[in-house]
């Protein structure tokens, strides 16, 4: 049947930007050759000379003009399962060889792009040999392998090495695209952004927290919830058996943090969905979820810790002080007050502090540290009350002379900020990642795709 933008077909872009994705797959081959699963039991690969049940030599996709052979295709589905770590079994075949089968179309709608550019732009974007070997010989080193030692295991789970080649080729040339024409100084994140993320930290740091990671079963992409379901149950019982769960994520999920294994960090319940957060509760730490359904598929959930928030809140201080003793001259005070006050509107951020205040007679700048507010001075905690990181407080009057209290962070106690470029970071990742599946979508619904 000839569709276009097939609907079964325009869910997936799990690699998105992230070339790290292909990389850090690899760290669980040792899992085909000596390394044991938590239960005692190895993992063993695909056989190299059997291919999966159900497929016939032949073409099984065209991608407007381009051919994915049944090659193509039993070549992607061995790669998938050494690299998720997934047993062969009747029952999974079916799930698998569809994944692989979305992976390679959107492989070629990503490269027919790329030298449609090309062409248009009259320079070169596809990943040349020469990067590719590159990459592999990065991979490989992460693995405390040669580039030959990789492919040569690879080659044991019957992997040719251009299948290995070509899936870099296309990962590393999107993202090269995708990154040259909306990344860099192109994207503007503004303070507002990283103001908004910083405060919804803030102000979720009280609340029971949960380190989780997560595999989302698209139930469009599945073909319905109850095929979604089935999948989650089938990719479960394959991780009960010594699949790794990250392994798994980066193949399977259709969620954002597929790229990362699956890692999304310490969230807090009103942050995850509502099914998740009513089943969350109920599962142990190190505990794997059993599937749980949702309004548009099926997640699964693996706690890795769990914490109960705290009111405590933690602030990171610096000064500006002039030493009065406490009977001082009302004149001497007045006049260290207005000098304090004079610097207070020089002092542009927490980390000019000491330069500016060292251009003031008088005047010593110092790091108070971090503390817990409610372990202050009644004084100072009043002087920060109200102060945003990087604020200057006025002048705070103590019993060793006159201060300038300056707001250099804040967090709850146990909660870990992300610096102000690591979550710019994340914001540009996110806004590159949607951006990306974006223009996948856009390609596969003006594409022309047949699959027999």
């Amino acid at each position: 049947m000839v569709e276009k933008g097939d609907a079964s077909l325009i869910k997936r872009m799990k690699r998105a930007v992230a070339i790290s994705t292909a990389a850090a797959a690899f760290a669980v081959f040792g899992t085909y050759s000596a390394v044991a699963q938590t239960d005692g039991t190895a993992v063993a690969p695909p056989a190299a000379d059997a291919p999966p049940p159900g497929l016939s030599e032949g073409v099984v996709a065209i991608v407007n003009d381009n051919v994915i052979s049944t090659y193509d295709l039993r070549q992607r589905v061995l790669l998938l399962m050494v690299t998720a770590g997934v047993r062969p079994t009747p029952e999974n075949i079916p799930q698998v060889q569809q994944e692989a089968l979305r992976s390679l179309i959107d492989e070629h709608l990503e490269v027919q792009e790329i030298k449609r550019e090309e062409k248009e732009q009259k320079f070169e974007i596809l990943a040349t040999d020469q990067e590719v070997q590159g990459e592999l010989t990065r991979m490989a080193k992460g693995n405390r392998m040669t580039a030959d030692q990789l492919l040569a295991a690879l080659a044991k789970a019957g992997v040719g090495a251009d299948t290995l080649k070509e899936q870099i080729r296309a990962q590393m040339s999107w993202e090269r695209w995708v990154q040259g024409r909306y990344g860099g100084s192109r994207m503007k994140i503004g303070q507002d952004q990283v103001n908004s993320v910083i405060r919804n930290l803030e102000a979720e740091a009280s609340k029971p927290q949960y380190e989780v990671n997560e595999i989302f079963i698209d139930a469009t992409r599945a073909g319905g919830i109850p095929q979604a379901t089935e999948g989650a149950k089938q990719l479960i019982g394959q991780m009960q058996q010594g699949a790794p769960f990250a392994a798994v994520a980066r193949q399977f999920s259709s969620a954002p943090t597929a790229a990362n294994g699956g890692d999304a960090g310490w969230e807090t319940a009103t942050a995850l969905q509502p099914e998740v957060r009513d089943a969350i509760a109920q599962i142990r730490v190190g505990q794997l979820s059993q599937p749980i359904v949702a309004h548009d598929g099926v997640w699964i959930i693996l706690v890795r810790d769990k914490r109960a928030g705290s009111d405590s809140e933690i602030v990171q201080l610096k000064q500006a002080a002039i030493s009065l003793p406490t009977d001082a001259p009302a004149a001497d005070l007045a006049a260290a007050n207005a000098k304090l006050l004079k610097l207070k509107s020089q002092i542009t951020s927490c980390a000019s502090v000491e330069t500016d205040a060292a251009k003031v007679d008088g005047v010593v700048a110092g790091d108070l540290g971090q503390a817990d507010v409610k372990d202050l001075a009644p004084s100072f905690q009043e002087a920060i009350k109200t102060l945003k990181v990087d604020q200057v407080s006025d002048p705070v009057r103590t019993g060793a002379g006159l201060h300038l209290i300056i707001l250099c962070g804040r967090h709850q106690s146990g909660m870990t900020m992300p610096t102000h470029d690591e979550i710019e970071s994340r914001i540009q990742d996110q806004q590159l990642s949607m951006i990306s599946r974006r223009m996948l979508r856009d390609l596969r619904s003006s594409a022309t795709i047949e699959t027999r």
